[in-house]
């Protein structure tokens, strides 16, 4: 089985992970302000069946990015279990040719995430401008990774989920995988029926596929029933054979464990057929990311 979102990082080489703790979309976090090594990773997926993974980057400094996947290449060759690399580009610059050419030589490159999130709250915003996917040379930028055979891993809130079907539709080429099914921070049934209005959006282009993970980063807790909806609900909408897995650990150890989070998943799903479960947890991410 694959675990097709994870981070792993050094202290010192992620900015915000130093000095005095600042608020965070996923709340309090000094419990992780450290080194996770793979080597902590595997230790703790350990008995989960997992046996491949795919790592999304983890915000270095931006003059980093090179870097950051050439320490994970070297991870991946001294210790195995990465089975692919999504790095980072800046897609707001002219032309982000220059970049990807300097990722190019790391064989387990397969996309790159430049988050666009953006939030009314400030607390929940990352992106400068939640319009970004609108941007004539982002859309130029994220076409260019049709030429690599890289993905683009598409990280917005629903708000922002009308401009993310017209980046989709202008970059047909690229597969797009959203991340976290989609934000889903509104639980309300307004919330919600702009989350399910935006799901159905992306949906309708088929280049689209998403990702069930980090369903605890906006109420900080394992909650099995809210993991079940979001899988069954999410799977409606896109189809098995368009849904894959992930962990997003770290991040979610802050307050669960692994096996945890993995049983709650697994759990979620057993309402569905083997098939589809198959998909889940290993047939989408192994054919997306071409592990």
């Amino acid at each position: 089985m694959i675990d097709a979102h994870h981070h792993i990082w050094l202290q010192k080489d992620l900015p915000w992970l130093l000095g005095p703790e600042q608020p965070r979309i996923f709340g309090p976090y000094r419990a992780i302000m450290r080194d996770y090594t793979l080597s902590e990773y595997m230790a703790d997926t350990a008995g989960t069946g997992i046996t491949k993974s795919v790592y999304v980057q983890a915000n270095w400094a931006p003059n980093w990015f090179a870097d950051e996947v050439a320490w994970v290449q070297s991870e991946a060759d001294a210790h195995g279990m990465i089975a692919g690399i999504v790095g980072y580009a800046d897609m707001t610059q002219g032309d982000v040719r220059q970049q990807l050419d300097k990722l190019k030589p790391y064989p387990l490159m397969r996309g790159i995430r430049h988050q666009f999130h953006w939030h009314e709250n400030p607390l929940y915003r990352f992106a400068s401008d939640p319009d970004l996917c609108r941007d004539a040379t982002v859309q130029q930028n994220v076409a260019r990774l049709a030429d690599y055979g890289w993905t683009f891993d598409l990280q917005v809130f629903p708000g922002q989920m009308e401009g993310a079907a017209e980046l989709a539709r202008a970059c047909p080429e690229v597969t797009f995988i959203l991340q976290h099914a989609g934000m889903k921070e509104d639980t309300s049934a307004a919330g919600h029926k702009a989350w399910l209005d935006g799901m159905k959006r992306l949906a309708d282009c088929p280049n689209v596929v998403t990702k069930l993970s980090a369903f605890g980063t906006f109420i900080h807790r394992n909650d099995p029933a809210f993991i079940e909806e979001m899988i069954t609900s999410t799977e409606k909408i896109f189809g098995a054979d368009r849904c894959m897995y992930g962990s997003n650990f770290p991040i979610e150890k802050l307050w669960t464990s692994y096996t945890e989070l993995f049983n709650a998943f697994r759990d979620g799903a057993k309402g569905l057929s083997k098939k589809k479960q198959s998909a889940i947890f290993n047939d989408t991410a192994a054919r997306v990311y071409r592990l």
